[in-house]
């Protein structure tokens, strides 16, 4: 399969992007960790590009402790301090100390719900919802569903959670699928339960 002539959701289209595209998003994730993961990067990305996050992703792996969250929570001033003159990352007090805050309201949640994973995927039953956009336009930046999510992390005491971000957060870890219709990724195969939905909340 030649990998420059498959139909792809235009946003993917070269370079890191397209690789993202192509092998992460809309995988469903079922791994701690890599829920972290994105939602640090998350929280870096408002207000920015995600390519600009993409590009500086390993150095934020390197300054975020490997993106373990029982590492994260423990981070103290000097931590902060070492964050803000690194210039490899995307350097905003309020940013850093969200994604520290957010490690430990994240450990919260695994000692109550068993894991992450296990309370995120119970808002859609753990079922991956399978959109079918046509164009890119069509994809809202919100739903009822990730404004519900939203209301939960923050009465929990998350930040940096408001319901754009962790639309895009269910987007990127599969929960989610808004690959548009004739994307070679739309509705792939990956061994979970698929259901329709296509109305924006």
């Amino acid at each position: 399969m030649n990998e420059s002539t498959l139909t792809r959701c235009s946003w993917g289209a070269d370079g890191i992007m397209r690789r993202y595209h192509d092998e992460e998003w809309g995988v469903p994730v079922h791994d701690d960790r890599k829920h972290f993961e994105f939602l640090i990067l998350e929280i870096f990305q408002a207000g920015l590009s995600w390519l600009t996050v993409l590009k500086k992703r390993d150095a934020f792996r390197k300054a975020f402790a490997d993106f373990y969250p029982e590492l994260v929570a423990d981070f103290d001033y000097k931590d902060i301090a070492r964050l803000l003159t690194d210039s490899c990352i995307i350097r905003n007090r309020l940013k850093i100390a969200a994604a520290i805050n957010n490690a430990a309201r994240f450990m919260e949640i695994q000692k109550e719900s068993g894991s992450f994973d296990k309370y995120i995927w119970k808002f859609i039953n753990y079922k991956t919802l399978v959109n079918e956009w046509k164009e890119l336009s069509q994809i809202p930046p919100r739903t009822e569903l990730s404004d519900s999510i939203s209301a939960d992390m923050k009465k929990r005491g998350f930040k940096f959670v408001g319901s754009t971000i962790v639309y895009a957060h269910l987007q990127a870890t599969g929960l989610v699928d808004d690959h548009i219709i004739g994307c070679f990724r739309h509705r792939l195969p990956h061994g979970e339960t698929v259901i329709h939905s296509n109305v924006p909340g």
